[in-house]
């Protein structure tokens, strides 16, 4: 794939001269696929160094991907709170483990992290694949805050605005009427404008999300 914004790599230049070797990862891709995020990390011996990078130098990472999707939750702010009481410092965090101590099922316990990750009390590291603990000055209601499209969907949960019908649902708006359809593979599908342009590259719109939002309660007791 092509990288955007290439010159954005210069903030590796003062560490560069004492790397020995640069690992670039990345979703896989095909030719003339558009833009990914992706994690440039050089290794000294000592230490590593990783950029992430956003797509588009004008993109952010907020909204993006399946990130939104686990912040959309029922649970994840108090699944979060219970998680982050029981992180120890661990320098990789084992998921397993802890859904055991707080007695939930992996997704949560994934989708919680993630809601710390974006208090900024946890990070992930690329090269093990895993999170670990560590506080930075940032607050969990700033991931909501955030999110335009998160605040959009719960706004049409609260107003009853999804109606389901099976694997479909219809999203009524003060002035549109959107279809919503759920795919084989759990992804969804809307008839709006956002996902007419961007077909799930910058992840799934307000009303996929409020359908999402509906549809976890019914799902978790089927």
């Amino acid at each position: 794939g092509e990288l955007a914004g290439a010159g954005r790599l210069a903030a590796l230049r003062g560490v560069l001269r004492h790397a020995r070797t640069l690992r670039v990862y990345g979703p896989a891709v095909r030719a003339g696929s558009p833009a990914v995020p992706s994690t440039w990390e050089l290794d000294t011996g000592a230490l590593r160094v990783s950029l992430t990078l956003s797509p588009e130098p004008y993109r952010g990472f907020s909204g993006e991907g399946a990130a939104l999707a686990a912040l959309a939750g029922d649970d994840v702010v108090d699944d979060a709170e219970l998680v982050g009481a029981l992180l120890n410092w661990d320098p990789t965090i084992d998921v397993a483990a802890l859904a055991d101590a707080a007695a939930l099922p992996d997704e949560r316990v994934r989708a919680a992290l993630a809601q710390l990750g974006t208090a900024g009390r946890v990070g992930y590291d690329v090269a093990d694949g895993a999170y670990f603990h560590r506080v930075m000055p940032y607050d969990a209601g700033r991931a909501e805050r955030d999110n335009p499209r998160l605040l959009g969907a719960r706004a049409l949960v609260e107003r009853n605005a999804v109606e389901r019908d099976g694997e479909d649902a219809t999203v009524r708006t003060d002035a549109e009427v959107y279809r919503v359809r759920r795919h084989p593979d759990g992804a969804y599908s809307c008839t709006c404008r956002w996902w007419a342009r961007h077909r799930g590259q910058r992840g799934p719109c307000r009303h996929a999300l409020a359908v999402s939002m509906v549809a976890a309660p019914v799902e978790a007791l089927s």
